[in-house]
């Protein structure tokens, strides 16, 4: 299998929202943001695979290992070997990679958030340097195009972490800041139980709208940040914005049911979605 097709099928069966978006990119264009999007689930997929985190930081260090050797002219794994051609092209840097792995290793050590500045750090690694990289592959021109793309992932990353509550309970973490827990009489250990009848109280429904507003808010404040300029390039982002936002307006209505399943859109709506975005933003 060629590294081509590897991030491709990486890409592919992670059904995420962001495939759908790729795929109106232009050919280069698409290769570079699929090989990006492959990396960045290579490294994601170790801490949430693996379970022994001596292993799975011993998995990390490889790949920070590769990011190095490879940006020396030596790539080894089908991902980077996909990845460094196209970097230069589209200012893609060491730097940002192992920024990601940065974020992605906190998750071996780190558990709670005290406040929202510390999770803001977090989905900036995790979601703020994605959305800068993947702004320089649609084709920025602008430098507040940069802003934008960061208030985006921060935006598109509260809306993962709402999703994900229960699914991150199963593994014992939780990223809703513990003083708004504390704000709004949420135990840490009711999210971890994730048992009724308490767990979709008027207390839990407050502290996840509050969770909701603010990631609203962030949504457009992003939209607000992106230059007319780079309005057209940008249309993969856009549709991958209104994907997670119809998502989070789904997970709303749902009366954020979110403790004891994943609430997701079907493949058909978001290619729906994204097909919308394109047209409309001609």
């Amino acid at each position: 299998m060629s590294p081509e097709q590897y991030v491709q099928d990486k890409a592919a069966r992670s059904g995420s929202s962001f495939y759908y978006a790729f795929r109106f990119l232009p050919p280069r264009r698409r290769a570079a943001i699929t090989a990006f999007y492959a990396f960045c689930r290579e490294v994601d997929d170790v801490v949430d695979e693996v379970h022994d985190p001596t292993v799975a930081a011993t998995k990390l260090a490889w790949w920070r290992r590769e990011v190095a050797a490879a940006f020396a002219g030596r790539p080894s794994h089908p991902v980077t070997q996909a990845l460094l051609p196209l970097a230069a092209e589209h200012r893609i840097g060491e730097a940002q990679l192992l920024q990601v792995i940065d974020g992605c290793e906190m998750d071996l050590t780190q558990t709670r958030y005290l406040d929202f500045a510390a999770l803001a750090r977090y989905c900036h690694l995790v979601a703020g340097v994605v959305g800068e990289v993947s702004a320089e592959i649609f084709g920025r021109t602008r430098d507040e195009t940069i802003a934008y793309a960061h208030r985006l992932g921060l935006a598109m990353q509260l809306t993962n972490i709402i999703r994900d509550v229960g699914d991150d309970a199963r593994r014992g973490r939780i990223y809703l800041p513990v003083d708004e827990l504390q704000r709004f009489g949420v135990k840490a250990s009711e999210i971890l139980q994730r048992e009724a009848p308490w767990g979709y109280s008027e207390r839990f429904g407050a502290l996840m709208r509050f969770q909701a507003e603010r990631a609203h808010r962030l949504f457009d404040e992003a939209f607000a940040l992106l230059p007319a300029d780079d309005r057209r390039a940008q249309r993969p982002g856009l549709m991958m914005a209104h994907i997670y936002r119809t998502l989070l307006r789904e997970i709303e209505a749902s009366g954020f049911r979110v403790l004891h399943q994943r609430i997701a859109l079907t493949p058909l709506r978001k290619a729906w979605i994204a097909m919308c975005t394109h047209w409309r933003e001609r």
